[in-house]
């Protein structure tokens, strides 16, 4: 068993009650992970967001942005220019987070000759 998995043992990750489970969710769902790995080189405002993480839509974005921040992972900071406008960033706690989701989807990218191919085969 990897240390890892371990670890996640220990917290209980495995338990439908734990709080982990929720946050795990949220950073690797199909919107959260996109956006965290879009907020990865810096502040973003919602329209960048929405044209970065192509597919979703302004109340999804809205939701999973509201999300991640009520879990600490994503900061929102408004910003008093004429217009006013809103920008989104990574939190200590959620820059850590961001960056393994960026390292999981660079594994995916080197795994998806391979998974192409045996979906094809089947």
């Amino acid at each position: 068993m990897s240390e890892a998995t371990e670890r996640a043992r220990e917290m209980n990750v495995f338990d439908p009650g734990c709080t982990s489970r929720e946050i795990l969710e949220h950073a690797t769902g199909r919107w959260g992970g996109l956006v965290l790995a879009a907020l990865v080189d810096g502040p973003m405002r919602f329209a960048e967001l929405r044209r970065a993480v192509a597919g979703i839509g302004d109340r999804m974005l809205a939701q999973t942005l509201q999300r991640l921040e009520a879990d600490g992972l994503v900061s929102r900071t408004e910003i008093s220019t004429i217009p006013p406008h809103v920008e989104y960033d990574l939190t200590d706690l959620g820059r850590p987070i961001a960056e393994q989701v960026c390292r999981l989807i660079d594994v995916i990218y080197r795994q998806l000759p391979g998974i192409v191919a045996h979906q094809r085969a089947r």
